[in-house]
């Protein structure tokens, strides 16, 4: 039986390879023209050191020079002596470069474009080629080119997967921007637009602890597609709570899907906060930081932030404060344009 494997690198890029029963991790990489670093192949230089973040392995030889016993315990592997026992996921600390690894782009047709918030649109596409297929996880992104520009911008993706061909991305709506302007003014459907992906170090590692979501913005695009994949999957056995942030109430977005997760993941809830409410706000009024559950955190927990550099400093600086339990921290930060 052979097994999927997907290797994110420092640079965001990102290689999707076939492993055939029995094959070497390393092996199937340089078939397949991922030229992972190698020098020894027995286990002992570490060259090919690399994080298994989801998945079950096997690992050969690895001599005790080359991975202590604590780092082969967080997941740390040798391509060149790891052997898939299920799909997984890999993170090597090089660029792309190194390996001759590269993006992809794919030509893709707009089926959708609707204004979901005063501050955000949603723009949905169909791969031209259902056939090329496109794999991505769950909290990467793609770079978009602006239709009649040469102006790209990078977006993450709000569905789970390529599935049918449809990609979803929830995009901010400035009050002066290349793509907002083309959203607002002449976006149709039917405009042929071309996309480099995928792309980023934000995604779901393995799941197995508490998962604390902190969105600011349009940075819920990312754990849309994140729910969307524990919906795909049957489910989430650990407790998920989202903390959405923004700055008016107008800027909500996507809420009746995300009380649509809500029903159809039992271990999931959520909390808004809303910094600059109208006085017909009802809700929670504040950053997002106040709305954070500290009982929720009161035992080993991943948080996932994705959303404006203040944001995620903010939070930050509030875990850092807080008596919280010992916790990984994964984020992605943009700036709007």
């Amino acid at each position: 039986m052979t097994h999927a494997a997907t290797i994110v690198f420092r640079d965001g890029k990102t290689a999707h390879i076939e492993v055939r029963p029995n094959e070497l991790l390393m092996d199937a990489a340089r078939r397949q023209g991922v030229q992972l670093p190698v020098d020894c192949r027995e286990g002992v230089c570490a060259t090919c050191r690399g994080v298994c973040e989801s998945g079950k392995v096997e690992l050969e030889y690895v001599d005790e020079e080359a991975l202590t016993e604590a780092e082969l315990a967080k997941g740390h592997i040798l391509a060149c002596q790891t052997r898939l026992k299920s799909d997984g996921t890999f993170y090597f600390d090089i660029d792309s470069t190194i390996s001759s690894t590269s993006t992809k782009t794919y030509s893709a047709t707009v089926s959708k474009v609707e204004k979901v918030s005063e501050a955000a649109a949603l723009l949905e596409l169909q791969l031209d080629d259902a056939a090329k297929a496109l794999k991505f996880l769950p909290g990467q992104y793609a770079r978009i080119q602006v239709p009649d520009t040469d102006q790209w911008r990078a977006y993450s993706f709000a569905n789970a997967s390529a599935q049918a061909g449809t990609l979803r991305f929830l995009i901010r709506l400035l009050p002066s921007g290349v793509m907002s302007d083309y959203l607002r003014e002449r976006a149709k459907v039917g405009d042929k637009i071309q996309f480099e992906a995928p792309l980023g170090v934000f995604y779901l590692r393995k799941i197995e602890r508490p998962l604390m979501m902190v969105a600011g913005g349009t940075g819920l695009s990312a754990f849309l597609a994140m729910l969307d994949s524990f919906v795909q999957k049957g489910g989430c056995s650990q407790p998920i709570h989202l903390s959405y942030g923004v700055n008016y109430e107008a800027d909500l977005s996507e809420l009746a899907r995300l009380a649509e997760y809500k029903n159809q993941l039992p271990h999931f809830d959520y909390s808004i906060a809303v910094m600059h409410p109208s006085e017909q706000w009802q809700g929670q009024k504040g950053v997002v930081c106040d709305v954070f559950k500290p009982e929720f955190m009161k035992q080993p927990f991943d948080a996932y932030l994705c959303g404006p550099p203040g944001m995620i400093e903010a939070t930050k600086t509030w875990l850092e404060n807080a008596k919280v339990a010992e916790h990984q921290l994964f984020f992605e930060k943009f700036v709007s344009s």
